[in-house]
């Protein structure tokens, strides 16, 4: 793989620390990165899928902040976004949904210094009509409840299976879904009976879905960092960008959509 040289991988770290120290929201317009480039083309964004929402208004923002700049956001499981960049796929910025996958990225030489943005914890989302009458968690281990679950490698799979040990239930799913999208689908469906899923995706999943809220003794969280991408196509680009996640205006869009702070 071909890798830009370590003098601009740091360039890029640092432009990010010193545009977070100037970025508000009385200064997203600004057109020229910290790094003293200025912002132009396009920032490609590798992000997990729970953040489909988020991302999208933070990259719309972004666009209207720097004229002419185009941001393309390609969504999936935090674990095999992470496979495809130590693979060599092209992007400029990684948020994941999990450290774990975060830390391969970095472990790989292709990503430095990630900083964490935002936290999310566990729901169960149910069909609107809750046919199972699902009321907590207890619920899921119940026989003949329909119960559609992540995979385990990927980040809502390993919180959900937290949730469940916290609980001390078993559940034999009747599916696991590539992401938490996937699962959203299933139950909005109505083909499960429940799905453990991220409160921020039953907040946009609309009227099919209604969520059934875990106790915070047995809930579990996990946390999102992001990271300008050593071999960035879009160097000046990325540290915008990921500069423009962590500030204010970026947190604000996060907390709408209902992460919790870092």
């Amino acid at each position: 793989m071909r890798r830009r040289t370590a003098s601009a991988a740091t360039i890029v770290i640092a432009g990010v620390t010193l545009l977070l120290a100037g970025c508000s929201a009385s200064s997203p317009g600004a057109d020229v990165a910290a790094t003293g480039s200025p912002v132009t083309g396009t920032v490609t964004v590798f992000a997990a899928a729970s953040l489909k929402e988020t991302f999208t208004k933070i990259g719309s923002q972004f666009e209207a902040a720097h004229p002419g700049v185009r941001v393309v956001l390609s969504f999936g499981p935090s674990s095999g976004l992470a496979a495809q960049l130590t693979q060599g796929a092209p992007a400029d910025v990684f948020a994941s949904a999990s450290t774990t996958n975060m830390d391969q990225v970095v472990a790989a030489g292709d990503a430095a210094a990630p900083l964490t943005f935002a936290r999310n914890v566990m729901e169960i989302a149910v069909p609107a009509a809750n046919p199972a009458g699902i009321t907590g968690v207890a619920d899921l281990g119940s026989p003949g409840v329909k119960v559609a679950l992540c995979q385990p490698a990927v980040p809502c799979g390993a919180v959900g299976a937290k949730v469940l040990a916290n609980a001390r239930i078993t559940v034999t799913p009747v599916t696991q879904e590539v992401d938490v999208k996937a699962v959203l689908t299933k139950v909005g469906l109505g083909e499960v009976d429940a799905g453990l899923v991220y409160v921020t995706d039953v907040k946009t999943a609309g009227p099919r879905v209604t969520g059934v809220t875990i106790p915070a003794d047995i809930n579990a969280a996990t946390s999102y960092p992001i990271a300008t991408l050593t071999n960035a196509p879009n160097p000046a680009g990325a540290g915008a960008f990921t500069a423009y996640v962590l500030s204010a205006d970026g947190a604000a869009v996060m907390g709408a959509g209902g992460f919790a702070k870092p």
